[in-house]
């Protein structure tokens, strides 16, 4: 038995897809690229004895990690709400 969810059953499932998984690259891409930043200058401030900036960049490196699990969390909630529109 193969179980897979029928996107044919919720229209524009597949352009949704599509659109979402095309914002989700971005993030993530972005989420990468700010948690480089951000450690770097955190490193380099805390050399130096920057201690206002190190606390900002250390600040960024969190929220940068916090994009990348809300958005690698937000592919199993469309998952789970297109699954959710197939059985209505």
């Amino acid at each position: 038995m193969n179980v897979f969810p029928d996107f044919g059953g919720v229209g524009g499932a597949d352009d949704l897809r599509a659109i979402v998984g095309a914002l989700l690259t971005f993030v993530l891409i972005i989420a990468v690229l700010m948690l480089i930043v951000c450690a770097i200058v955190w490193a380099i401030s805390s050399a130096n004895g920057n201690y206002q900036a190190a606390t900002k960049a250390r600040t960024g490196l969190f929220v940068a990690v916090g994009a990348a699990a809300l958005a690698g969390a937000g592919v199993a909630w469309m998952n789970f709400l297109l699954n959710v529109g197939t059985r209505l």
